[in-house]
């Protein structure tokens, strides 16, 4: 039988070798932007993505990489297009989530911004790779959800306020209209003074619940002094951030930095206890990602 031509008017193996040919024109276009990314020719390196973005716009890592030249010239609204543009193909990219949460932050979305920097954490703990990724999105992560809390944090304390107000003066309002604001002539003791002492306690504490002071010992680190993001214990028993132990086991050497005793990274165990610990004391008290 013939073959029949496409839509397009061509033969499918002629077009299949068309489409093959495109498609590694769009890679070589792909390699040279790599290539001027790298020496940080960032026009050069946005001309070759966009060449390939023309020839192959189905491939999202041709999106990423435009987005991360524009990342680095800090132009946030092409960012922004490039990572949404390259999600829609791709909603597993790392690199794309992180870029969009950035674009995001600088938007001052910060709560849209946190929701795409745990996306790209997620997927990058389920593919166990890239430390160094790791680290960069948790970064901007603690960033956003900090400025989160400060942004809504001067909220609610002037809702507090006001509300204190408005509970102040119905009690004291109630207590007029009830004729008990000052001691009854029997000498008998009204509520009055201990009700607006118990309100101001309860206002008082409310406010304090949400400013920020010292994290606790033992949700930190014995040698940075930081809130956990990955705590691990060691045989000692003594709890370290991961990174941090790692990096002290590769350069100074195989013992626990406190208790001097051997330790090999095989040896460490994730404390999963201080790590939920850790989680519900920042869901409490997003100024502590500050710390960090």
């Amino acid at each position: 039988a013939q073959s029949q031509p496409t839509e397009r008017g061509r033969f499918p193996m002629a077009a299949a070798a068309e489409d093959v040919g495109v498609a590694r024109q769009a890679e070589l276009r792909r390699a040279e932007g790599n290539a001027c990314f790298r020496k940080a020719r960032l026009g050069a390196a946005i001309d070759c993505y966009t060449e390939a973005i023309a020839l192959c716009p189905g491939v999202a890592v041709y999106w990423v990489n435009r987005g991360l030249c524009h990342f680095r010239r800090k132009d946030w609204a092409r960012v922004e297009e490039d990572s949404r543009r390259a999600l829609a193909l791709d909603d597993t990219s790392v690199k794309g989530h992180y870029l969009l949460g950035c674009a995001l932050l600088e938007k001052e979305e910060c709560a849209l911004a946190v929701k795409e920097f745990e996306k790209a954490l997620d997927l990058l703990k389920s593919s166990n790779s890239g430390d160094k990724m790791a680290e960069d999105i948790w970064q901007v992560l603690a960033k956003a959800k900090y400025l989160d809390w400060e942004k809504h944090s001067t909220q609610r304390v002037w809702k507090m306020q006001s509300l204190r107000e408005a509970c102040e003066n119905a009690l004291q309002e109630h207590h007029f209209l009830s004729g008990t604001l000052s001691e009854d002539s029997d000498g008998t003791t009204n509520e009055y003074p201990d009700q607006c002492k118990l309100l101001s306690e309860v206002f008082t504490n409310a406010i304090l619940a949400d400013t920020p002071g010292d994290v606790p010992d033992y949700l930190c680190c014995q040698i940075t002094f930081e809130i956990f993001r990955d705590p691990v214990i060691t045989p000692s028993g003594v709890t370290y951030e991961r990174a941090i132990l790692l990096e002290h086991l590769r350069k100074v050497g195989n013992f626990d930095p406190v208790t001097r005793e051997p330790l090999k990274e095989h040896q460490l165990v994730p404390n999963l206890a201080i790590k939920e610990a850790v989680q519900a004391y920042l869901k409490e008290h997003s100024w502590a990602y500050k710390s960090n």
